[in-house]
């Protein structure tokens, strides 16, 4: 059994950038995940959080990584995890990243995506690979500018299923 306990051996103790210090995300950080998540525009509560970030915390496909300010305020986060399919090689994906809308355009994005980029290379990834909504033009600007390419559009389609408790019925 897997402890609940989150590991950080996955991304760097804490690194520097630019006076801002980029750090594993702890359960502990899941209230101040709150309002980044809801700028991001997928609101969660604390303990929803706090819950998700033990789960992918405790595992050695997902990159959880934090940026503080000098204040110690979480100004950011970033969640990288590898992927193996069938049809590709196997890649590094950026699943999620924010940065306080009042921390924007200081470098903070920038150095977060290179803690997920340093987690990608040291997990064997030679591909880091980040999927955009379409109506984020400036994050097509930004990650365009850190030398990511446009390579197709796609549609996403969801499909709620019934709990697996119902189908017995």
């Amino acid at each position: 059994m897997r402890s609940a306990r989150p590991r950080t051996a996955h991304v760097p103790r804490s690194l520097t950038w630019r006076m801002t210090t980029l750090r594993p995300l702890r359960p502990s950080d899941a209230a101040a995940l709150v309002p980044l998540c809801e700028q991001l525009g997928y609101p969660a509560t604390a303990e929803q959080l706090e819950r998700r970030v033990r789960a992918l915390g405790a595992s050695d496909d997902h990159g959880l990584l934090g940026a503080v300010g000098r204040s110690g305020a979480l100004i950011g986060w970033i969640h990288v995890q590898g992927h193996r399919t069938l049809a590709a090689e196997p890649y590094a994906e950026i699943t999620g990243l924010v940065v306080d809308e009042r921390c924007r355009s200081a470098g903070v994005g920038q150095g977060l995506v290179a803690g997920a980029e340093a987690w990608a290379r040291a997990h064997g990834y030679t591909v880091v690979r980040v999927r955009s909504n379409v109506v984020r033009s400036d994050a097509h600007r930004f990650y365009e500018r850190l030398g990511y390419r446009r390579q197709k559009s796609q549609h996403v389609f969801d499909k709620t299923l019934s709990s697996p408790s119902s189908l017995l019925l």
